[in-house]
């Protein structure tokens, strides 16, 4: 199993978590809520109004999201769904844990009670310079004040 934390479109609530809970697509277990270390920037961007989260370590804010147990299938899975790694980069980042309902093995539990865990996360180097200068988040909801709803896949 890998941790992975997602802050946008996936989690719990948003347009795209349904696929988080699809096990036709392989296994996400919810382990918690947590939130980035170090600071990024998370911005609403292109025609689709698509979360990301550039990877500029240091600018922006802390970004809350959740954190998924998930095994190879749902990992694969999401690496194509996420357009892995042209769109978005999958790579570690510490993220400091705000709520814990995992039930893992010792080393979870205290990494856990820690409050820093290992997740990879979706995020992109490969972004359109014009990004940098548009708001940043600190969480992501598709139907949040910002007025920039996001756009289905199959409405596209």
């Amino acid at each position: 199993m890998a941790r992975v934390f997602v802050y946008g479109t996936l989690k719990k609530g948003q347009p795209n978590y349904k696929h988080m809970i699809n096990t036709a697509k392989g296994l996400a277990k919810f382990q918690g809520r947590g939130r980035t270390v170090e600071k990024y920037p998370l911005v609403i961007a292109g025609k689709y109004n698509i979360p990301y989260m550039l990877n500029i370590p240091g600018t922006g804010h802390h970004i809350a999201g959740e954190i998924y147990s998930v095994d190879e299938q749902m990992l694969q899975f999401l690496d194509e769904f996420e357009g892995c790694p042209d769109m978005y980069q999958r790579t570690l980042m510490r993220i400091q844990v705000v709520e814990w309902e995992g039930k893992g093995g010792a080393a979870e539990a205290r990494a856990a009670a820690d409050g820093v865990l290992e997740c990879f996360v979706y995020s992109t180097a490969t972004y359109p310079p014009e990004w940098v200068g548009l708001p940043y988040y600190d969480s992501y909801d598709s139907s949040g004040k910002h007025g920039l709803s996001y756009v289905l896949r199959e409405s596209r």
